[in-house]
């Protein structure tokens, strides 16, 4: 499971011009699954994710999380997460995870973060989506439950 974290001050999503989620101070989160990813890379994942100390404490160092700020978290699927382009220039999907796992390890990632916080809002899956955001810092982090990087 791979996931690119930013700390936003702000984040929304839309489906057919319509706001389905937004969120103020707090981390949006785009997550792709992988075909090799099973329910321990969702757990793994959403509880580094939710910990991960991205925000400043009072001495401008980065020492607290989503948490510790009373932040909100924002869910985006994002399959070419796992585009491959090694070879050529069209990106292949052939390592990510096929759409009924997807799904299911996606709600999972949700759900595990729900039981952290209650301030978690989701994307709409499978949907063609804008998604507006102001990038707080700019912070940017990258996470692959494989620790392939």
């Amino acid at each position: 499971m791979r996931a690119v974290v930013q700390r936003v001050s702000r984040a929304m999503v839309e489906v057919e011009e319509k706001v389905v989620s937004s969120i103020n101070r707090g981390i949006l989160v785009f997550l792709g699954v992988g075909e090799e990813d099973a329910l321990e890379d969702a757990e793994y994942l959403a509880d580094k994710i939710i910990n991960l100390r991205i925000f400043e404490d009072e001495k401008g160092k980065m020492n607290l999380s989503v948490l510790d700020v009373g932040g909100e978290v924002l869910v985006v699927s994002q399959f070419t997460l796992y585009g491959d382009v090694r070879k050529g220039k069209r990106p292949s999907f052939t390592m990510a995870a096929p759409q009924d796992k997807a799904i299911y390890l996606y709600e999972e990632f949700v759900r595990f973060c729900r039981e952290k916080t209650e301030n978690v809002k989701t994307g709409q899956f499978q949907a063609h989506m804008i998604v507006k955001l102001e990038n707080d810092g700019p912070v940017t982090i990258l996470l692959d439950s494989k620790k392939t990087f």
